[in-house]
């Protein structure tokens, strides 16, 4: 009797710790789920969904965007298939994203510029800058989509810059088929423009200038297009922000500047002679300058050799003899 008693006491603790112990398959709400595809099917929202996993019950977002579905709106859709006992996990919504690939707009402007680099023979596409109209937002396609879109036809006048472009998506890809683009397209290259005035024979340093794209036909030939050819240059006449550099516009830099006290150097056959003078321009190396002799007070030509030294030469032994300074005012040579 006592084993029988035993026995009974046993098997109804197994019963009750069985009947508390939590149900490992119970059917419980998600608070978030990732879909692929149009359609939202029960498995996506529901843990232990069972054989109706499957059965789609909602439509999915948009591609690459995120819905709420509330919890009640899920309860009643999945009773009319039968399953019974859901449990909430006290979540009122669920947040259910569509996967998607992303294609940037910038994707969008290299294909555009490919095609007409193709078709036109405006150039690398990178040097084809192209500005739509209306910019292309950034479009979204199933994960599993191959391919990227394909410009199926473009139209292009050289003289105004003007484009239209039909865009064709991979088949199934995302709700566009086909999208329709206009805009201006130009022919660029990379020129070197200044970013602030510089005034004349001052040097150009890197803060001074930028790297910027300007129209093919709007570019002269003596343009810089690499700032290290700028970089260390001196301003030839003052220049303004914001225009692309030439060549011209630019020199070495001042050897001698403008007041500054200078030795002249008078050459005639056979004498060497030197006097303190004043640069009335500056100069670089190799130019030609006027210069002030301090003793005659006459403004002669000469050339820039080096800092604080100009050369002016003579074939006439005379004017040597008429530029002779004071005594101790200059220093006379022979060669």
């Amino acid at each position: 009797m006592i084993r029988l008693l035993v026995v009974a006491f046993a098997s109804l603790a197994t019963v009750a710790a069985s009947a508390a112990a939590p149900d490992q398959n119970r059917p419980v709400l998600k608070s978030q789920a990732t879909v692929t595809g149009d359609i939202v099917r029960i498995g996506d929202l529901v843990e232990h969904a069972g054989i109706i996993a499957n059965v789609p019950i909602f439509r999915a977002p948009d591609l690459g965007t995120t819905g709420a579905v509330s919890a009640d709106a899920v309860v009643e859709a999945v009773r009319v298939h039968a399953l019974i006992g859901l449990d909430t996990a006290g979540l009122s919504e669920v947040m259910v994203t569509r996967a998607s690939r992303t294609i940037p707009a910038k994707d969008i402007e290299a294909i555009v510029a490919s095609a007409l680099s193709r078709q036109y023979g405006l150039g690398e596409p990178k040097d084809i800058t192209v500005n739509f109209e209306r910019d292309p937002r950034t479009i979204q396609v199933e994960p599993s989509t191959k391919g990227t879109p394909q410009v199926s036809r473009i139209n292009f006048d050289a003289r105004s810059g003007r484009f239209d472009a039909m865009l064709e998506f991979p088949t199934g890809s995302t709700n566009l088929g086909l999208l329709r683009l206009s805009g201006r397209a130009a022919a660029t290259v990379e020129v070197v423009s200044l970013l602030r005035p510089i005034e004349r024979g001052a040097v150009i340093k890197s803060a001074d200038v930028l790297i910027e794209r300007r129209p093919r036909a709007e570019v002269g030939r003596d343009i810089i297009t690499d700032h290290e050819q700028a970089l260390g240059r001196a301003a030839r006449t003052a220049l303004q922000a914001g225009r692309p550099l030439r060549s011209a516009d630019l020199m070495k830099p001042e050897t001698v500047q403008r007041n500054d006290t200078v030795t002249i150097v008078y050459e005639v056959p056979g004498i060497l002679l030197t006097v303190r003078g004043k640069a009335v321009d500056g100069g670089t190396e190799g130019d030609v300058i006027g210069v002030l002799n301090e003793q005659s007070k006459h403004t002669v030509q000469g050339v820039v050799v080096g800092p604080g030294r100009v050369v002016v030469s003579t074939g006439s032994p005379r004017l040597a003899a008429n530029l002779a300074p004071a005594q101790g005012a200059a220093n006379a040579s022979t060669r």
